[in-house]
């Protein structure tokens, strides 16, 4: 028999751009979607760490996170 002793999973997000309206509102939107992505991230009580955000020069933003995979206990993976 074998048990999950500890699981993460490393994401890349890109979140883009809309391109169908001005861009100024754009960056806004990405900026509330990033923000609603983490407080879902902080409702559903996933262990996460955010290895990265980058903005992009076009306004996109790229992060690089690390967080619990579905319930399985996280180990020393986000020390």
């Amino acid at each position: 028999m074998k048990r999950v002793k500890a699981a993460c999973i490393t994401q890349t997000l890109h979140f883009l751009l809309k391109e169908d309206i001005g861009h100024d509102y754009a960056i806004k939107l990405v900026h509330e979607e990033i923000q609603n992505y983490k407080a879902q991230l902080e409702k559903s009580r996933s262990q996460y760490k955010i290895l990265s955000e980058e903005t992009q020069a076009d306004g996109s933003v790229i992060i690089e996170i690390k967080k619990q995979y579905n319930t399985s206990p996280v180990g020393d993976y986000l020390n």
